[in-house]
């Protein structure tokens, strides 16, 4: 590794790959990136991104690797599959996963990692959506040690404008998971309250502002409500997405024995919104469920 930038790769070129890729480039990283969709590879390499026919090349050409996908299959994939990441890892890199991935699962795959070719793992999850990662001012919770976080240190600080370390392998997931339930949660509140506002005959627009002040105020609320009066549930971030993160909350939620009757009344909504064809929307589309007709 170099005493300059280090080299980026990027695994995983979705949403928040495009938005966090397109960050790196305007700071002056070169990144190298791929996606098993080959038209997001194209898109990525619009804005400067060198492609790679695979994860392998990617870790070959890069000292700092971060990992961002959907689920615990593509993460393992990516890493260990032929063609993986493990086999072109230089022995100083670091790999970095801003997945939402079980805890587990991610103490696991570090240990794995660690024992096949010596390569530190920080859990990085993050919240912010694609335009936060696209503007530098995600809020990333890492777990991992100190050594390997100081090798990423400058490209998580990048992205982030809030850099949290919250202890060893598995702590960042944790945290994501307490950031989920207040986050996701929010999500159908918001939609009750405003189905609320509009069956009530007020100007809906005018309450983000009017409640700002108040205990009510918050950074979800003026960016939900306004996207919800408007009915656009173009994804920022899909609804099946966030049905597999309550998942990995509940299954976490057990496992720590803690209660979370929240998160369990919230999951049955998005699970019904999925079941009537709503996945691929946006998390708003929650919203549906206070209405009469169909999804779509």
């Amino acid at each position: 590794m170099s005493d300059d930038k280090p080299t980026v790769g990027f695994i995983g070129l979705g949403l928040m790959g495009q938005g966090a890729t397109k960050c790196l480039i305007r700071a002056g990283y070169t990144v190298t990136g791929f996606d098993i969709d080959l038209a997001k590879n194209d898109l990525a390499n619009q804005h400067g991104v060198t492609p790679a026919q695979n994860a392998q090349e990617v870790a070959i050409a890069s000292d700092v690797v971060l990992v961002c996908v959907m689920t615990p299959a593509d993460l393992e994939s990516a890493i260990f599959a032929d063609g993986g990441a493990i086999h072109g890892l230089k022995r100083d890199a670091v790999l970095v996963d801003h997945s939402t991935t079980p805890v587990d699962v991610t103490k696991e795959m570090a240990a794995r990692l660690k024992h096949a070719c010596g390569v530190g793992w920080i859990d990085a999850p993050v919240s912010g959506g694609p335009e936060g990662a696209e503007a530098g001012e995600l809020a990333i919770m890492a777990g991992g040690a100190y050594a390997d976080l100081e090798k990423a240190q400058g490209v998580l600080e990048t992205l982030a404008s809030k850099f949290t370390v919250f202890g060893d392998v598995g702590a960042g997931q944790v945290a994501k998971m307490v950031n989920q339930v207040l986050v996701l949660n929010n999500y159908a509140i918001i939609a009750e309250a405003l189905a609320l506002a509009e069956a009530g005959g007020i100007d809906a627009t005018k309450v983000p502002e009017a409640l700002a002040s108040g205990h009510a105020g918050s950074n979800l609320l003026p960016l939900l409500f306004p996207r919800m009066i408007e009915r656009d549930f173009e994804p920022r971030g899909r609804a099946r997405q966030i049905l597999k993160d309550y998942d990995t909350l509940h299954d976490l939620a057990k496992t720590l024995k803690t209660p979370t009757p929240m998160s369990a009344q919230a999951t049955s909504l998005f699970r019904m919104l999925i079941a009537k064809g709503g996945g691929e929307l946006d998390g708003t589309a929650v919203l549906k469920l206070f209405e009469q007709g169909d999804i779509d």
